[in-house]
């Protein structure tokens, strides 16, 4: 593969929701341009993009792939991402390193909800896209309701189709290109051929109807255009051609086309389209004045090492030199620069401002960081990954396994930052966060798979914490006798509810009835108590304890015997003192669009939380509550269930509080089975 310049270029994410058929769609750019000789099929598990083990098993993306290919004299890489929610970090990498976005509908389910996720994205970004009404070959497929949906949808958007479908359903035969108002009628062997013909009388008004609202939409961002265009003169082919150039660009409309990938019908105009009018990387001028690259994804392999994706922004990289990581401020020794096509390699000498490529066994860079030369260092934006939200605990199958899961799981976490790892102190759990069930599912695979550890996954324990309610005082006494130094320890403590504390120790000893040296040795022992309390187990918290009496012996005392004192009277006390369990509040925050904000609220109050207000974002409505902790194990499944997916959350530890009586006995009852 040749090097390009920055004008021939094209780099675009596919994005979709699942199922729309965008890695079929990327197949049939390989095999019209033939750089693969057949189109592989997501179902037969041999398509270029989805190589991974994980990906064939599943029949879905889960990782965004590199797929480029050469067509009349352009370079398109198209950055293949996977369209389930559970692996939207993977999207996020891919469209920070894109000039522009070709979203894939299907032409039967329309516009789903990923789909409308990634829509809003990408005008986050304000990123340019292309739409592409895939399947129009399939039963029930309608481009007209399609584009009907998203102008709907978006009607602050200027959605243009340029393209009208010939055929529908079985009978979808080829298409009328607007611009050029030509009808191009498809060979129906999956060549990609097609012939060109008039367009069919019955469209021509339709056609050209088209064709005047895409010079409408074109003329706003060319005064020369414009006057012309007021003046009721019509644009040239040329003119047109330019001023849509510039609106893709500018981002100012939204091109609709159609076709179907698996029967090759469109596929060949997408493409021409892509190249005469999606921006380059020299039209939007990001690029840097001496070397930058960022590295914007990394694979974890145990053989190969890790292999970490980057695109140029200025100068260029080169095989078998040095570059500096300006954010780990190390200098880097690069062996071998290489093209990447799923998983095959094309090694280069040089990838220049634009491209994007892959190199092997970086030491110190990871995923965000810029690669730049010492003398003109430069600090590109990283990638914002999105914030993980289901925890479950893991232990390896294993025992001794668990170094090997650490440094495993540390390699995961470096492919893939949308995931979290952590330890419950208190629960001694490991816990691994992800974004949904099939996230964690697929790290659990990969795990096993590259690592050879086997993992058993379950829901994570809930740090309840005990309390006391009630102020005592109790005795404790140590005494024992037996051959030798006997030991004897003698205390009494005052123990009361201390809220908002953990923990405070005090004293008021009067007269030396315990002698100071032993001091330590008491708040030693209430501490050790405390890790376990009387109702289930549990540490306890928000209690402070005061040592007023006691009495010593002059051999026989020491810091052993003033501790296990101090062990009794905590233990004795804590069983007088009203003792309760507490639980963890959760502060909550849910940005969910206005159409589900009643089935949320209902749906935090049924979780024994207390919403605290709302308030508006956009086309949404931000929801804060507080809600205990145990209702929220499964909360990422359960918001995605309610709101179709359109929700998300956050959420952050608040408080503890009293667990209510039934549910106290519940988990009591759990305890002394478990």
């Amino acid at each position: 593969m040749k090097s390009y310049e920055m004008g021939k270029l094209r780099n675009l994410g596919i994005i979709a929701h699942g199922g729309a058929g965008k890695t079929s769609l990327a197949e049939a750019f390989l095999y019209n341009t033939g750089a693969v000789n057949r189109l592989g099929k997501v179902s037969d598990g041999n398509t270029v993009s989805d190589y991974l083990p994980e990906e064939v098993k599943h029949q879905v993306s889960i990782s965004a792939s590199i797929v480029p290919c050469e067509w009349k004299n352009h370079k398109i890489n198209l950055l293949d991402t996977p369209g389930y929610s559970d692996f939207f970090g993977e999207v996020k990498s891919a469209l920070r390193v894109v000039e522009g976005a070709l979203l894939v509908l299907c032409g039967v389910s329309g516009l789903e909800v990923q789909a409308e996720i990634l829509w809003e994205y990408t005008d986050s970004l304000n990123l340019p896209k292309v739409v592409f009404v895939n399947k129009l070959d399939r039963e029930n497929a309608n481009f007209s309701k399609v584009v009907d949906q998203i102008k709907e949808y978006y009607s602050k958007a200027r959605i243009v189709p340029i393209q009208i479908p010939l055929g529908s359903e079985a009978g979808f035969y080829g298409l009328v290109d607007v611009l050029s108002q030509q009808a191009l009628l498809f060979e129906q062997n999956g060549s990609g051929k097609f012939q060109t013909k008039p367009v069919p009388a019955e469209l021509a008004d339709e056609a050209i109807a088209l064709r005047e609202a895409i010079s409408e939409a074109v003329v706003e961002v060319d005064d020369e255009l414009l006057t012309k265009y007021l003046d009721g003169q019509p644009l040239t082919d040329d003119e047109l051609k330019s001023g849509l150039r510039k609106a893709m660009a500018a981002n100012m409309l939204v091109p609709v086309l159609c076709g179907s990938s698996l029967k090759n019908i469109g596929i060949q105009p997408l493409m021409d389209f892509i190249a005469d009018y999606m921006p380059s990387p020299a039209d939007k001028g990001n690029e840097e004045p001496g070397t930058a690259a960022l590295v914007f994804k990394t694979l974890a392999d145990p053989f190969v090492g890790k292999l970490s994706y980057f695109r140029v922004y200025g100068g260029s990289i080169k095989s078998d030199s040095t570059v500096y990581n300006s954010a780990k401020q190390k200098e880097e020794k690069i062996g071998q620069v290489f093209y990447l096509r799923g998983k095959n390699q094309e090694p280069v000498t040089e990838v220049r401002a634009g491209d994007i490529a892959a190199i092997a066994k970086l030491q110190d860079t990871s995923t965000g960081d810029t690669l730049t030369g010492k003398d003109k260092p430069a600090s590109l934006e990283g990638v914002e990954f999105p914030e993980p939200c289901l925890t479950v605990a893991i232990e390896p199958k294993s025992k001794g396994d668990e170094d090997k899961l650490g440094s495993a799981l540390a390699r995961l976490v470096e492919e893939d930052p949308s995931i979290a790892i952590g330890k419950n102190t208190e629960t001694r759990e490991m816990l691994l966060t992800g974004l949904g069930e099939m996230h964690l599912e697929i790290v659990l695979e990969k795990l096993a798979r590259k690592f050879g550890v086997g993992v058993n996954m379950h829901m994570p324990k809930i740090p309840y914490r005990e309390t006391l309610r009630k102020m005592v005082q109790v005795e404790g006494k140590h005494k024992k006798q037996s051959g030798g130094h006997g030991q004897y320890g003698h205390v009494w403590l005052k123990i009361e509810p201390l809220d908002g504390k953990d923990f405070e120790f005090s004293e008021e000893i009067f007269g030396g009835s315990v002698p100071r040296q032993y001091f330590p040795a008491v708040e030693k022992g209430v501490r050790e108590a405390m890790v376990e309390g009387v109702v289930a187990g549990f540490p306890v918290t928000d209690v402070k304890v005061t040592l007023y009496d006691g009495s010593y012996h002059t051999v026989d005392s020491s810091e052993m015997a003033f501790k296990l004192a101090a062990i009794l009277a905590f233990r004795k006390g804590a069983e007088l003192a009203r003792p309760t369990l507490l639980e963890p509040i959760m502060n909550v925050e849910v940005t969910v669009p206005d159409v589900f904000m009643g089935d949320v609220i209902g749906d935090l109050n049924g979780k024994r939380g207390r919403v605290l207000g709302m308030e508006p974002a956009g086309k949404f409505q931000v929801v804060r509550a507080q809600v205990p902790m145990a209702e929220l194990l499964r909360y990422a499944i359960d918001l995605k269930s309610l709101t179709q997916g359109r929700g998300t959350f956050r959420m952050e530890f608040a408080h503890y509080e009293e667990v209510p009586a039934k549910i106290s006995e519940e988990i009591v009852a759990s305890s002394k089975t478990s």
